[in-house]
């Protein structure tokens, strides 16, 4: 490989079709960053290049701003070479590719007009697009810190798709196989198709793209009677989950909330969830109106009102009977399906235990503990 002297006057600034057209081995790319980066420890002394930033300072390229980043999981011999902000080093700016700076957001441009829609991840290219929405966007410029739990990178063989729309990559999800290994540490496997991860940028929110995928999913595996999505599902995954599943009454048996490898004492089924979790809503909030009501017309002060109230809870506590009546009726409106004997399950531990969660669910205990996601290097 020859380079050319640095010159201070050099601007790096690259063109998203560029993506398009150009394609490296993996190897071959790899190999080009670490001899980039080695050129510039040599070089230190020299006056640095330039990186321009639309509507910001230029940056300079200097190695100490620099560092690999692995692309997958479980495998350090692919890293990105990523270049950080000065003022911020948790922050990526740019990427080294086809031996040239490429800024995150034109990363996951395309010129191409038939990438349009879902779209499977197959070349390297997109794996690398799949990484810098998964690790970049959402990791580091869009998650919330307090709310969102923290993708890992995705293996190299990770089933996944992109929703490219206009001409970017606005979102994507992928999915955990059927018959897959759950990691690299047991030999336990999925025993149903998992959607494991998925995200959308926040501009392109709004626009039904999660749905989309959802349907995508489920269209995806149609012979499959079950499909996870990954516990815990976040809130804002809820709504997806509840809007699709109204104007698609027929997936709403399928579709459960599943610890991996996804037995019948990991799952609950996610329209269930949703609505005892709605009709436990309605009846505490009946509950406070009640008591606020009964509290007014006794004349109390508001020290014996405080004295009574325990945070949301009724004045008098249901009775062992009315809980059973209301669980029982609750079950029998929620849909004739959920009944144990019309799923036709036919062991009785998994019927038990189908059982044992629709009243942890009832009783508005928690189903299943949270797991911890690991924080990305």
């Amino acid at each position: 490989m020859s380079w050319k002297k640095r010159t201070p006057t050099r601007l790096w600034r690259s063109e998203p079709e560029e993506l398009d057209i150009k394609y490296e081995e993996p190897e071959v790319q790899g190999t080009a960053a670490q001899e980039y980066y080695r050129k510039l420890l040599e070089e230190s002394s020299l006056e640095p290049e330039l990186l321009r930033m639309p509507g910001k300072e230029n940056i300079k390229l200097e190695a100490s701003l620099m560092r690999f980043l692995p692309l997958y999981r479980e495998d350090s011999d692919h890293k990105l070479l990523v270049l950080t902000d000065p003022q911020d080093k948790n922050k990526i700016l740019s990427i080294y590719l086809h031996s040239s700076w490429w800024l995150i957001e034109d990363v996951v441009k395309t010129a191409n007009p038939s990438r349009e829609s879902l779209m499977q991840v197959q070349t390297h290219a997109e794996r690398i697009v799949l990484f810098v929405l998964n690790g970049i966007v959402f990791g580091m410029q869009e998650r919330n810190m307090t709310c969102d739990a923290l993708f890992v990178p995705h293996s190299k063989e990770e089933h996944a798709k992109i929703f490219w729309k206009t001409g970017e990559a606005a979102a994507f999800y992928t999915v955990k196989l059927k018959g897959s290994l759950c990691d690299g540490y047991t030999s336990q496997c999925y025993l149903l198709p998992v959607l494991d991860t998925m995200f959308v940028q926040k501009k392109f929110r709004r626009c039904g793209l999660g749905t989309k995928m959802l349907q995508d999913f489920c269209q995806m595996f149609a012979r499959e009677d079950a499909l996870g999505l990954s516990f815990p599902i976040s809130t804002g995954m809820f709504r997806v989950c509840q809007k699709f599943l109204e104007t698609h009454p027929e997936e709403q048996p399928r579709l459960w909330e599943v610890e991996a490898p996804g037995d019948w004492s990991q799952r609950v089924n996610i329209w269930l969830k949703i609505k005892l979790d709605q009709s436990l809503s309605k009846k505490v909030d009946l509950s406070c109106h009640v008591e606020k009501f009964q509290d007014d017309a006794s004349g109390k002060s508001n020290e014996e009102k405080m004295n009574q109230r325990s945070g949301r809870l009724p004045n008098r506590r249901a009775s062992a009977e009315e809980r059973k009546e209301f669980n029982h009726k609750l079950e029998e409106a929620v849909h004739p399906w959920l009944r144990v004997e019309e799923r036709g399950i036919q062991d009785p531990a998994k019927a038990q235990q189908d059982l044992r969660v629709k009243k942890r669910l009832c009783s508005g205990e928690p189903s299943e503990t949270p797991k911890h996601f690991k924080a990305m290097p």
